[in-house]
């Protein structure tokens, strides 16, 4: 966490004032709290991750940043989910039993087209004709 001050070194010159980091030792006490908040927020977030996902934050140096990394990654997650929605969605349109294919292989397949749907959220309503 950086906290920062404003740099009187410089001129303003009709902008925003120009920020460098305030060193520890000028730290006031609210600055203090900020900085804790944010070890607080990265232990909160730390504990909540799995190893595979806290391998992909752990070079994240603030709770901003850790937030930040996972929510691009969930933005992957479900553009991969999807795709995975439309290939199972395509398999189920196209789903026709093989040549030399048994009613049991046709009917496993078939269920496992039905599995992969209702995993991805989608559920689909078949009706049987008699």
């Amino acid at each position: 966490m950086k906290i920062l001050k404003v740099n009187t070194d410089v001129a303003i010159s009709g902008g925003e004032p120009q920020m460098v980091e305030k060193p520890r030792a000028e730290w006031s006490n609210e600055d203090k709290k900020k900085a804790n908040l944010d070890n607080v927020g990265k232990d909160i977030l730390y504990k909540m991750l799995d190893k595979n996902m806290f391998s992909n934050i752990k070079t994240c140096s603030t709770a901003k940043e850790i937030w930040e990394k996972l929510t691009q990654l969930c933005k992957e997650n479900d553009q991969t989910k999807e795709n995975k929605l439309t290939v199972a969605i395509q398999m189920f349109d196209n789903a026709k039993m093989k040549l030399g294919e048994t009613m049991t292989e046709f009917d496993e397949r078939f269920s496992n087209i039905i599995c992969e749907l209702i995993a991805l959220g989608k559920y689909i309503l078949i009706v049987k004709l008699l």
